[in-house]
């Protein structure tokens, strides 16, 4: 059984797959991979902020 739920799973994820060129030093930007960015900085700064209280 766990050997079938393996090959489902391995299955819904293969239309998944991104085409090249995504990340901050890739050909080109979409707007989810801006917002990530944008929100990995938000928490970084939330984190430095709190530490100093």
């Amino acid at each position: 059984m766990k050997s079938l739920l393996t090959i489902a799973a391995s299955l819904t994820a293969l239309p998944a797959l991104a085409h090249d060129g995504h990340g901050l030093f890739g050909s080109h930007w979409h707007p989810t991979d801006a917002l990530g960015f944008v929100a990995v900085a938000g928490l970084i700064a939330l984190a430095v902020w709190l530490s100093k209280k």
